[in-house]
């Protein structure tokens, strides 16, 4: 063969060869999405640099048991929730032991080590409160804190292991289960099944699926919520009967979603600079504790965690409903002026049509927090006996009115404390103390008899550690 052809043929397979190493170099990494092209164990994730890997998955592990006992709770529902209340996980239950495990999509650094994600815990069983609700906080966990285990990178820390409140004698015992037909971004809805102006809620995963335990019998209207998606209303029959559950499906609606404007007015802030607007689905609201739940995305601000409002805000992508309309809700040192004889102090309820951009004609009076002091603070405190309460002295006041509510919203304790000169009051608890339950100090400083400031809506928590 000639010299020439020998070496075109040599060319051209240098240059196939090279072809198939760019081939190779260049094919598409794994799909994040649907979770394709890793060996088995692996999961596919994206990265902070925009790209994928395949690395090992991120696992929560944790167990569900009741808050004064030692038997475990099978078949409670537990989710993964980012700041803003919306579903990163589907939903997983417990095994007999009360044990569970949720795998978490993560994003990842290029060596494939989970970045940092703050997340909350829901759990819902038959019988028994949901976590959190009432006074009850779920804190967020840190996922930077990981422990690479057994080929995964694995949470398990005292925010994985949930101590249920039991619910009191008499409460329902239906369930309404059913799948919400999620928008293609899968954002988190929350579920509320109304009677007589109750309402009762879950949370449809990212799968769509969602359950509302403990209902008594009676017709249901069922709806969902979450930032700019409507869905249609449908009802339910529920029946008192922990065997049986009645299904409710959720389409998508074509309403209009709507908007609401207002402003706040921040006057003698302490150490707080901004604030949080949230919406909470009336028939949700607690008005014993002034909390109630918040559909994912409505809240200012959408984004991010820290508080950022000290003027105008807007709230858009807002399904049509009746709200009540919370500011200075969130541990920021700042606190809705308590003050009624003036305006922009009462709760605020409100119900939007669809469509409807409407602007709050009144502004919020905001005011600077009562600040407990130690033991008691922002997070909640374990104690294995009475807490000494104890908080900053306001300024112009004549007298404090305390009352300590337990887990299930009711009053355990009242003391009427005379105004301080000079000097930070301290009372020592002369409550109740249950084991493994949950309790919430709530302060007023008072005037001639009218409130002028209080403490935070989520400070003041303690609860009786078990032994």
């Amino acid at each position: 063969m000639p010299v020439h052809r020998l070496l075109g043929l040599a060319l051209i397979s240098a240059f196939l060869l090279a072809c198939g190493e760019d081939a190779k170099e260049e094919a598409p990494p794994c799909d994040p999405v649907a979770n394709t092209g890793c060996d088995a164990g692996l999961v596919c994730e994206a990265t902070a640099a925009g790209g994928s890997l395949c690395a090992a998955p991120v696992v929560l592990t944790g167990s569900v048991f009741p808050i004064s006992v030692d038997a475990p709770v099978e078949n409670a529902r537990v989710v993964a929730l980012d700041v803003n209340g919306a579903p990163v996980s589907t939903v997983t239950t417990t095994d007999a032991e009360g044990l569970w495990e949720l795998p978490i999509p993560h994003t990842r650094n290029d060596d494939g080590t989970p970045v940092g994600r703050r997340l909350t815990l829901r759990v819902d069983a038959p019988g028994f409160q949901t976590f959190p609700s009432g006074i009850r906080q779920a804190l967020p966990l840190d996922t930077a804190a990981a422990v690479e285990r057994g080929g995964r990178f694995v949470v398990d820390n005292a925010l994985t292991h949930v101590r249920l409140v039991p619910l009191p004698e008499g409460a329902g015992r239906g369930t309404i289960v059913g799948r919400v037909d999620l928008p293609d971004d899968r954002p988190g809805v929350l579920v509320v099944a109304e009677k007589d102006g109750a309402g009762f809620s879950g949370i449809a995963d990212r799968d769509g699926n969602y359950a509302i335990f403990n209902l008594s019998a009676g017709t249901y209207s069922v709806a969902g919520y979450t930032r700019g998606v409507s869905f249609e209303r449908t009802t339910a029959e529920v029946a008192d009967d922990p065997g049986a559950s009645t299904t409710a499906d959720l389409a998508r609606g074509g309403e209009a979603t709507a908007s609401l404007s207002g402003k706040v007015s921040i006057v003698n802030p302490g150490r707080g600079k901004a604030t949080s607007i949230i919406l909470v689905v009336e028939s949700l609201f607690d008005e014993i504790n002034l909390r109630g739940e918040s559909p994912p995305g409505l809240r200012a601000p959408r984004a991010g965690l820290e508080p950022d409002v000290t003027g105008a805000f807007t709230i858009d992508g807002i399904p049509a409903g009746s709200y009540v309309v919370l500011a200075a809700f969130e541990n920021d040192f700042l606190v809705r002026d308590p003050d009624t004889t003036i305006g922009g102090t009462t709760i605020l309820r409100q119900t939007l049509a669809p469509g409807q951009n409407l602007t709050l004609a009144e502004s919020f009076k905001i005011t600077g927090a009562l600040d407990f002091l130690p033991p008691l603070g922002l997070e909640p405190l374990g104690v294995t006996a009475a807490p000494t309460i104890s908080w900053e002295d306001d300024s112009s006041e004549d007298a404090y009115e305390l009352v300590v509510y337990d887990a299930l919203g009711e009053e355990v304790w009242r003391h009427t404390e005379p105004g301080h000169s000079g000097s930070d009051p301290a009372v020592p608890y002369g409550g109740p103390l249950q084991p493994g339950m949950y309790y919430q100090a709530k302060i007023r400083s008072l005037k001639s008899g009218t409130p002028i400031s209080q403490t935070e809506d989520l400070a003041g928590i303690f609860h009786v550690l078990r032994e």
